[in-house]
């Protein structure tokens, strides 16, 4: 119950919170099992659930470990779990995404050294525990699509290193609240942003116009390779048409292969949920 009233698109009081969910669970509209709340009334569905929390738990110390090893590579300010892991769950081929926050205009030589050890990772099997698909550099901070599916995934963000650049992240994504009012964003778990002596060495090297051109240069032959993945539709190991969106101070995967379409898919459900509700109480 508490989960659902965190990711309600409206505010309201918890006091009518409750009823208008008893009313739903008395009309058989929500199916109530155990202590979750469903729409079908399938208990594989909890089984389901409590499983992939444990999972979760378990990949949650891993992405923490795998976090601790990114943290020190040049110009990282912030890394967070992001995707279903930072929802608490975990299925069978879960991977461990993470949103990765790096300086003001250095995302692509960071983006570049942290993707050729992902390479390495493909060596031992673990490629999955370092899918670092999301990146946004300091002069950039909020997010440019603003709707439902972005809020929910800011939201749900758990930060594991740079708690202050986080907390300046959440101040420029205010807008989430337009989506989900009583939905707090969580600096807890980050911990402050730590750098080694080889860490500031190696940011001093690049921090003048040679650094600026090289940054720009890897941008440019990153735009080039996964414009050509997209041009001839390939697909990654999930079916989805490979495509990536990028920037001077953003990458991260094209929200019109994936994004889009899982927007419309919710559209259409919520719609078909409110025409059964109508047609239920018109009974």
């Amino acid at each position: 119950m508490d989960e659902i009233y965190l990711y309600v698109p409206v505010k309201c009081d918890m006091e009518n919170f409750e009823y208008a969910l008893r009313c739903l669970v008395i009309d058989r509209l929500v199916h109530h099992i155990d202590k979750f709340y469903t729409l079908k009334n399938d208990y594989f569905l909890i089984e389901r659930r409590v499983k992939g929390n444990v999972k979760a738990e378990n990949m949650i110390g891993i992405a923490k470990k795998v976090s601790n090893l990114l943290v020190r590579f040049p110009f990282v300010r912030g890394i967070a779990i992001s995707g279903s892991l930072s929802k608490n769950f975990a299925d069978e081929d879960a991977d461990i995404d993470l949103f990765i926050i790096t300086a003001k205009n250095k995302l692509w030589i960071a983006r570049t050294l942290m993707h050729c050890l992902k390479k390495l990772t493909f060596l031992v099997n673990r490629q999955h525990y370092f899918c670092m698909n999301y990146y946004i550099d300091e002069q950039e901070l909020q997010i440019r699509e603003k709707n439902i599916y972005t809020a929910i995934e800011i939201a749900t963000l758990m930060p594991l290193h740079g708690d202050a650049v986080f907390e300046q992240f959440y101040a420029a994504n205010i807008w989430t609240r337009n989506f989900l009012p009583h939905k707090c964003m969580r600096l807890t778990t980050a911990r402050p942003l730590k750098r080694s002596w080889l860490k500031i060495f190696i940011e001093m090297l690049f921090n003048n116009p040679i650094g600026d051109a090289l940054d720009n240069l890897l941008m440019s032959i990153t735009t080039k390779r996964w414009g050509k993945k997209k041009q001839e539709k390939k697909l990654n190991v999930k079916g989805i048409i490979m495509g990536m969106d990028t920037g001077k101070h953003y990458a991260k995967p094209d929200p019109t292969n994936f994004q889009n379409k899982l927007l419309l898919k919710y559209q259409v459900k919520v719609l078909q949920l409110l025409d059964h509700w109508e047609n239920s109480i018109a009974n």
